[in-house]
Order: C-alpha cells, then sequence, then structure tokens
C-alpha cells in the first residue's frame, strides 16, 4: 500500500510540475535568418505586425501571408481585405498573399509548400501566434521537409500568457493547444 501511495504522490507532482511549465514549453521564439517568412493564417494583428517587423529587420527579403482563400467578412472576402492591407504597407513589393484552402495547420503547409514553388526557398522563417508556436514548428518541419524552418512568436497577452491558470482564455488556450500537440504527434503526423 505505501509503494502505491508513493507512486501516486510522485505521479502527482510530475503533473502539477508540468501544469506549471506547460504554457513555456508551447512558445518557441527562435527568429533565424531565412529565404521567406511566413505569416500563419489565424490571428490578423499581432501575426503579421511581428512578421513586418522581422521584414524591417532583415530576416528575410520577402513575406508570404497566408489568408483563407474562401472566408468572408460580410460581404468582402479575407484575400481582398489583405490584398488591400498590403497595398498599404511600405514594404508591398517583399510581401505576397498565398491563398490557404486547408482548415488545419497541416493543410496549410501544404498550402504554403504550393505557394513557395514560385522562389528557391530553403529555410522558412514561420510567424504565428506564442501558443501555436511549437505545434506549427513541428507540422511545417514535416510538411515541408528538405527545408530549414523556424518559429517567431507574435504575442497578444489578450489570448495567451504563459502563467497559463491567471486567466480563463490563457487556460482554454493552453489546454486545447496540448491536445492538439498531442494528436499531431501520436496520430496525424502519421497518416
Amino acid at each position: 500500500m505505501r509503494k502505491r501511495q508513493l507512486a501516486f504522490l510522485i505521479s502527482l507532482a510530475g503533473l502539477l510540475l508540468f501544469a506549471t511549465v506547460s504554457g513555456k514549453l508551447l512558445v518557441i521564439n527562435d527568429p533565424q535568418t531565412a529565404d521567406v517568412i511566413v505569416v500563419l493564417a489565424g490571428e490578423t494583428d499581432s501575426r503579421p505586425a511581428r512578421a513586418l517587423e522581422l521584414l524591417s529587420q532583415n530576416y528575410a527579403p520577402r513575406m508570404l501571408l497566408d489568408v483563407p482563400a474562401a472566408a468572408k467578412i460580410y460581404k468582402p472576402t479575407m484575400l481582398e481585405i489583405a490584398r488591400d492591407y498590403v497595398q498599404q504597407l511600405p514594404q508591398k513589393r517583399s510581401v505576397s498573399i498565398c491563398p490557404i484552402v486547408g482548415l488545419s495547420t497541416k493543410t496549410e503547409a501544404r498550402d504554403v509548400a504550393q505557394c513557395l514553388k514560385q522562389w528557391n526557398v530553403h529555410s522558412v522563417l514561420l510567424v504565428t501566434s506564442d501558443y501555436h508556436t511549437r505545434r506549427a514548428l513541428s507540422i511545417f518541419k514535416h510538411e515541408l521537409a528538405g527545408r530549414r524552418c523556424w518559429a517567431a512568436s507574435a504575442t497578444d497577452p489578450q489570448q495567451f500568457g504563459i502563467e497559463w491558470w491567471q486567466q480563463r482564455q490563457w487556460a482554454k488556450l493552453n489546454f486545447g493547444e496540448w491536445l492538439r500537440l498531442m494528436w499531431w504527434e501520436a496520430v496525424d503526423r502519421w497518416i
């Protein structure tokens, strides 16, 4: 009976230790110079802003903005809005749009691979939300085999913080992202 109690206490301590660092483990922020900066679809404020900052700092000569091809905001499509956005940028000649058809990060990576065919790309710097960097980097390394990939995190304190237990939204994202990461590592990468 004593061995079971000890095993339970050790397991509980391990689980608590993991829980306290789980938010930090999701975040990878290691920008490296690359052939292109790829801004993953989804959030449209922090991600593009972070990518433009990295573009201005010469982390890459060009930027690719992923935009859901079929999505609309009332009447205009996301692609139309993105084209208008890019035209207003001082760096507009260095920014291209990649229409994304897929609804998952895995299918987005495949769509990006098609967009990258127009250039001789050997390395990619991904920009995505901080909580999404670990899974996105793993998926893109798998799907863009033969290309080097790095990740830079775009932080939005309203959405996520590494001390996830402090806000309900952060806790939901932490839990959901760990579920998606485990599904990717255990199942989706192999099918």
